[in-house]
């Protein structure tokens, strides 16, 4: 029946998802709880219930349901859906399920290590853990594991690897990751130097949203130095 139910829910028809996520989640089936959660949570196939979201989420995550914890510790990293912001229990929650296979938990873990957030500061972790979830094709964990190799933040500075991991990001349409690959190529960092190509990522970087890179081309076609 689960395979059921995600498939109804793949193919949005939520009402059908939701009686048969609810049946599930009452026989105590953990995946079940987890979706279930999630479509309270964003009122889909029912009205929006923070209160049986954390029920669900918890339940599940009891049970050690992977995206259940990783839901679980969003709620409490940003103290919203009925609990109370908590960085210590958000790290703990987030590095169960990054040991359970979970890519953006994988990043979440990196990141809260990386900045010292509900655990004590360690970049060479941080770098472990964006290096798990890149493998896992995660784009920001390879946009931040870029970072670290371009300032030698726990792991060895590597100009190469910064630009492998950048590409990575930008290949995959991160606007972070096409903003950093831009700043390399206009310093010649880990590749030639090549202004032009600079120019088309912080382009692509500015479409993509990136703050700073439309402040950039801004700028540029302000001073009449390109035209679009």
């Amino acid at each position: 029946m689960i395979e059921e139910a995600n498939a109804a829910y793949n193919a949005k028809d939520y009402d059908k998802a939701f009686k048969l996520f609810t049946e599930l989640a009452e026989q105590g089936n953990a995946d079940a709880q987890t979706s279930l959660g999630f479509m309270y949570q964003n009122a889909q196939g029912c009205e929006q219930n923070e209160a049986r979201t954390l029920e669900l989420y918890t339940a599940a995550a009891e049970a050690k349901q992977p995206y259940a914890l990783f839901n679980l510790a969003i709620l409490y990293e940003n103290g919203i859906g009925g609990v109370e912001h908590d960085q210590f229990k958000a790290h703990e929650l987030h590095m169960e399920a990054a040991t359970r296979e979970v890519p953006p938990a994988m990043y979440e873990v990196g990141l809260m290590l990386e900045r010292g957030l509900g655990c004590m500061q360690n970049y060479s972790e941080a770098a472990f853990w964006y290096e798990e979830g890149a493998k896992r094709g995660h784009l920001q964990c390879f946009n931040n594991l870029g970072v670290l190799y371009k300032e030698g933040h726990g792991v060895p500075k590597d100009d190469a690897k910064c630009f492998i991991c950048f590409t990575r990001a930008a290949n995959g349409g991160l606007a972070q990751g096409y903003y950093n690959l831009g700043l390399l190529y206009d310093q010649g960092v880990g590749c030639e130097q090549d202004n032009d190509k600079a120019l088309d990522l912080c382009r692509k970087a500015a479409y993509a949203g990136h703050e700073k890179a439309k402040e950039i081309i801004k700028g540029l076609q302000e001073e009449g130095k390109i035209v679009f």
